[in-house]
Formats: C-alpha cells, sequence, structure tokens
C-alpha cells in the first residue's frame, strides 16, 4: 500500500487512506477484516478512544515486538498516529506527504506502544 495517497477516514487503498484505514486495510488484506472507527477527527482524537477502538477490533497492548504489530504514536500537541511496524521500517499513512510512506523506525517508534490482534 506504500504510495497510496492520504485521505482523511479513507478506508479503501483505491481511493485513499487515513492512519487507521491503513491498519484495518492491511489486516483485511491479509485475511482478516475487522470492524474499523468511524468518525473521528484527524486531530484531536484522544488516546482513551483510541484504545478503545483497538480493543473493540480485537487488539490487544503487548510488551514483546513482531513484525507487523500496529504502533500507537504519541505526537506532539497530544496527537496519536498509528502505524504498522516491522523488521526497522514503519508503514504509515503522512498526511503531510499525502500518501503512504515507509520510514525507518527511530527511538521514538521503538517506544510506541504496540497493539497485536488477540
Amino acid at each position: 500500500m506504500i504510495g497510496v495517497r492520504f485521505r482523511p477516514q479513507g478506508r479503501d487503498p483505491a481511493t485513499g487512506l487515513d492512519c487507521v484505514g491503513l491498519v484495518w486495510a492491511a489486516y483485511a488484506a491479509a485475511g482478516c477484516p475487522l470492524d474499523a472507527p468511524r468518525d473521528y477527527p484527524l486531530r484531536g482524537w484522544c488516546r482513551e478512544r483510541i484504545v478503545a477502538a483497538l480493543e473493540a477490533a480485537g487488539f490487544r497492548m503487548v510488551s514483546d515486538a513482531r513484525d507487523g504489530d500496529a504502533a500507537l504514536i504519541a505526537l506532539p500537541a497530544g496527537q496519536f498516529h498509528l502505524g504498522l511496524i516491522g523488521c526497522g521500517r514503519m508503514v504509515h499513512a503522512h498526511a503531510g506527504l499525502r500518501r503512504v510512506v515507509e520510514t525507518p523506525v527511530d527511538a521514538q517508534l521503538l517506544a510506541a506502544a504496540r497493539w497485536r490482534l488477540s
């Protein structure tokens, strides 16, 4: 899905994805469709609501690291972001670049909360 355009509330790689849509679309592509949260803001979505959405979809926070884990990243100003992490890289929907990108994992990403389907 690298290169797919960014679209707020996007759920379909054919029309665009946001960070939530990317994680849900990746799991669906792997044969594991999930119920996705709806009507969340691009900015200002509180951690409690994100955690509730992850848990409702069947994710559980884990302490070990595996390729393909969903990473919940706390950004400045109380903003949160989701991506898929593994093999020293993270795939995420980058609003500023307007597309899904792959980036190296840095210290901030290594410290991110990891979530996995239980």
